[in-house]
């Protein structure tokens, strides 16, 4: 389980950063990195390191949900901005 949210978690990073769809895909990514990294996390009899690599995805999700929303907020303030410059 720790792996596919640490998989998730870099792909939500790498999606940020890509054009046109990566914003949608990094909030996606980031979603689930969170909700399989708290599974992982919340294992009480998991060797720690399972339960670490959990922690950080769950961390590296919620980096990459944020930066996928702060694009999507900046393009939509960028549209806001053009609609009230042409009328």
């Amino acid at each position: 389980m720790q792996r596919l949210a640490l998989v998730l978690a870099l792909s939500a990073l790498v999606a940020a950063a890509l054009p046109a769809p990566g914003l949608y895909l990094a909030i996606g990514f980031g979603i689930g990195a969170i909700g399989t990294g708290w599974i992982a996390y919340r294992r009480r009899g998991a060797p720690g390191f399972t339960r670490l690599a959990g922690a950080a995805a769950v961390t590296l999700g919620m980096v990459g949900l944020m930066l996928g929303t702060l694009r999507v907020v900046l393009a939509l303030a960028a549209i806001r901005h053009l609609e009230r410059m042409f009328g």
